[in-house]
């Protein structure tokens, strides 16, 4: 059996990146990130890496996927919001802040940080966006700005165009720094606070990979993770992701990314 797969270059997914005795894996060789798109819109994959909230939106338009509860990427957000003046969440009301796509994870994870922790009315903040988003029926609030064709969102950061940025990686650049101050404590804090972690990337099969087959792929995944030294922070597992797949699932309804709150249940569905 031949699967088109969309899986990254993970320590948790080297061995079935590089072998399985099962199946034939179709790998995709471009960037994982740059490929979201070809899975919701063209369901172009029979197995693909989704990042949560392009997942959870996919499924709130009826994308033909559902989850393999596996987490190949989780992080706490915090560093990636950052400025080049001197700003506290609060003070980004008003301001410009550029974000690669509006319902990008980071991104909705962060606007959910700036909401529940430090009061920030997102309303009141100017999102400036640099692509459309993952699932093209996906409508923008009316606060998203798209930037001129060729910005980019480093050098518009630099250049005083807009006042901070969620990026996608921790800046090594010294004139810039996170808004959120002590970043990593800050993300322990949220994370004692919710019991949860917040959660980037998990695997998902297209609907019309049996069920057999899907529980064939996902101990071939927990082989992976066992052979990386199963990795605490990329937890397996239903009941282990309950709480982080609540968390995802509230951030997302709550800044009306989705039209309900679905069940954990129903992700899996």
């Amino acid at each position: 059996m031949k699967l088109k797969t969309l899986i990254g270059d993970y320590p948790v997914t080297k061995q079935f990146r590089t072998h399985t005795d099962r199946f034939e894996l179709g790998q995709y060789q471009g960037s994982v990130a740059t490929a979201f798109k070809r899975v919701v819109r063209n369901f172009e994959f029979d197995v693909a890496e989704m990042a949560i909230m392009t997942f959870l939106v996919a499924k709130a338009f009826n994308k033909p996927y559902r989850l393999l509860p596996f987490v190949v990427m989780a992080r706490y957000q915090h560093p990636y919001l950052v400025t080049t003046k001197t700003l506290s969440p609060k003070e980004l009301e008003g301001k410009r802040v550029g974000v690669r796509s509006y319902s990008v994870t980071t991104g909705a994870w962060i606007r959910g940080i700036l909401a529940e922790d430090y009061g920030v009315d997102l309303s009141r903040i100017q999102w400036v966006t640099f692509e459309e988003a993952h699932v093209a029926e996906f409508k923008d609030p009316p606060n998203v700005q798209r930037a001129a064709a060729g910005k980019d969102i480093n050098a518009m950061l630099l250049a005083g165009e807009i006042d901070a940025a969620i990026l996608g990686a921790i800046p090594t650049d010294p004139r810039l720094q996170p808004v959120i101050r002590d970043p990593e404590a800050a993300g322990r804090k949220w994370g004692e606070k919710h019991g949860a972690i917040q959660l980037n990337h998990l695997v998902g099969v297209k609907n019309t990979v049996s069920k057999a087959t899907a529980d064939e792929i996902y101990a071939l995944l927990l082989d992976s993770k066992k052979a990386a030294g199963n990795p605490p922070m990329l937890p397996h597992g239903l009941d282990a992701n309950r709480r982080n797949l609540e968390v995802a699932i509230d951030c997302a309804y709550t800044q009306k990314m989705i039209p309900r709150r679905f069940s954990v249940e129903e992700l899996f569905e």
